[in-house]
């Protein structure tokens, strides 16, 4: 069974990601630079999960998504279909706020080359695994990338095999929730079309619809 821990602030567990936040807050000595706490409603309708913060997003500003590409398209999908009061998010201070929403990363701290090693996501899963277990029963989880599903998972202590992963699959848990997938809205991946906004954006209305529908 996972171990189950509440987010800390300061924690250093990953020796490689907290050497590497000390290196990057020398380099940019006003950026956050400490591990992500999850940001939204405390008890969410949905929780979205991402893969770790951005060097220039969220490891820059402390609030997941906010000031990097992927960011731009989350969080106007997300006030396009209801899940927060602006299209935009700049910094922690700017009066965003989500709506029956929630948005966490499956690593909390910034990976060198966005790139988390296996034993790092283990080890942080031990506070995703609190996030998940506070979740509301009627909860949709929707996992940003197959890192995230893994996670999801491992949170839950389900094989990785019980559920592939693909682009708008839902998956039903054994806890009465709802898994959803998603490709990460990554530059990377809108560029190359692999991921699209009316794609991405019809992801949302089907947790729209599921979620009114209960």
């Amino acid at each position: 069974m996972t171990s189950k821990k509440a987010f800390n602030p300061n924690c250093q567990l990953c020796p490689r990601l907290s050497d590497f936040l000390q290196e990057v807050k020398r380099k940019h000595p006003t950026y956050y630079c400490k591990p992500v706490p999850a940001f939204g409603t405390k008890q969410p309708a949905l929780l979205i999960v991402g893969l770790a913060p951005g060097m220039h997003g969220a490891n820059q500003t402390g609030r997941p998504f906010t000031g990097d590409h992927a960011g731009i398209l989350l969080y106007q999908t997300l006030y396009d279909t209801g899940f927060s009061n602006a299209p935009t998010s700049t910094h922690v201070d700017d009066g965003l706020k989500l709506i029956d929403c929630r948005i966490t990363n499956a690593v909390k701290c910034l990976p060198p080359e966005n790139k988390p090693t296996t034993a790092e996501i283990k080890t942080c899963n031990q506070f995703f695994f609190e996030e998940i277990n506070s979740l509301p029963d009627t909860a949709v989880l929707l996992a940003l990338g197959k890192i995230a599903h893994d996670a999801v998972l491992r949170s839950l202590d389900i094989k990785l095999s019980a559920f592939k992963f693909a682009h708008g699959a839902q998956h039903p848990l054994p806890d009465g929730r709802l898994l959803i997938d998603s490709y990460h809205c990554s530059r990377y991946n809108t560029q190359t079309r692999r991921l699209t906004e009316p794609m991405f954006r019809a992801v949302f209305q089907e947790i729209r619809q599921i979620l009114d529908d209960n």
